[in-house]
């Protein structure tokens, strides 16, 4: 793998659909410099300031600050399960509906069928279509006005369709908004891309700081390029796509990037039920190349020593919570 990879013993090898679980930390990071309420009023300054220190007292074989960013990532994967019945569609399982999620539902009974164990049929709880939906487009139509009726529950609407299947490369049941994947349960799928360049033997990555203005962990740091999955388009030509968009990065650089394989995690959030898929790229950029953001997303870029990046998720919460496990798995 061409980047720069964190201890081995944090979490598995990256393969194709791995699950990433930790135990909860039972303490807090003692080295912690900055919280989560204050994470996204940092600035490059204080990124390179903490990445480059060195503290007295600082242990790098204390791999508690990369375990809390895995747990970051699963929270309530397994104290939370019971409060979510299956969601159905043609009798396969394709996400899971927090049953006080589910009352909100139940006057749409033109569109969801809400099915109780109790019923005597030796089915337990579950939610599926109405048998009368069969087509993909008309399922999209019928839960898309559903999501438009209860907007106020579900915000940052993007407009942005997610395919629903049972599993990845599977046929596609219905598209959903983007906003609405997790409060059904589906699994959502991503590209995550670190770009490095190498100067005098040492290695260096980009990294990305977001918009103030970005709907979810606004000023926080990210990947050079990093984007949701949606429907119609392959993983590479998504990838392709958000190079140009995020970075500037034209295709004939960004087409050699290099699959190096997938991560999963369960995030489970009051009747959020997140499932994610990231499928995780590494790009080598010639030593010269200066990303430029072309759709506003990205705040700003710095180049940083990758041994620097590991002292930043150690230390601080300063990345998105997934963009710290891609970078350490």
């Amino acid at each position: 793998m061409a980047c720069y990879r964190f201890p081995a013993t944090i979490v598995a090898p990256r393969a194709s659909r791995h699950r990433i679980r930790a135990q909860k930390p039972s303490i807090s990071h003692p080295k912690r410099l900055f919280s989560a309420a204050s994470s996204a009023r940092f600035g490059w300054d204080d990124v390179l300031r903490v990445g480059e220190g060195n503290q007295e007292d600082d242990d790098p074989s204390d791999l508690r600050g990369y375990f809390e960013k895995v747990w970051a990532c699963n929270r309530g994967s397994q104290e939370k399960q019971s409060e979510f019945v299956p969601f159905l569609v043609e009798d396969q399982i394709v996400g899971y509906i927090h049953k006080g999620f589910i009352e909100h539902l139940r006057k749409f009974q033109d569109v969801f069928t809400v099915v109780s164990g109790k019923n005597g049929c030796g089915i337990g709880d579950c939610v599926s279509l109405h048998s009368s939906l069969k087509k993909p487009d008309d399922r999209t139509r019928a839960v898309g006005h559903v999501i438009k009726c209860i907007g106020k529950l579900i915000p940052g609407i993007r407009n942005e369709l997610y395919p629903v299947t049972s599993s990845f490369g599977m046929p596609i049941f219905f598209s959903l908004e983007r906003a609405a994947a997790p409060y059904f349960g589906i699994k959502a799928y991503g590209v995550h891309m670190n770009g490095y360049v190498e100067r005098d033997g040492q290695q260096f990555l980009w990294l990305g700081k977001r918009s103030n203005m970005k709907p979810t962990f606004p000023g926080m740091l990210d990947h050079l390029v990093a984007g949701g999955l949606p429907h119609g388009i392959t993983c590479k030509e998504n990838l392709m796509k958000e190079c140009e968009e995020e970075a500037g990065i034209p295709r004939s650089i960004s087409n050699n990037a290099i699959s190096v394989g997938a991560i999963s995690y369960i995030d489970i959030d009051k009747y959020k039920y997140k499932r994610d898929v990231l499928f995780c790229y590494d790009l080598k950029l010639p030593a010269g190349f200066i990303p430029k953001n072309e759709d506003g997303e990205v705040d700003s870029f710095r180049l940083v020593p990758v041994g620097h990046v590991a002292n930043i998720i150690r230390r601080t919460e300063f990345f998105k919570p997934n963009c710290s496990i891609v970078h350490f798995s």
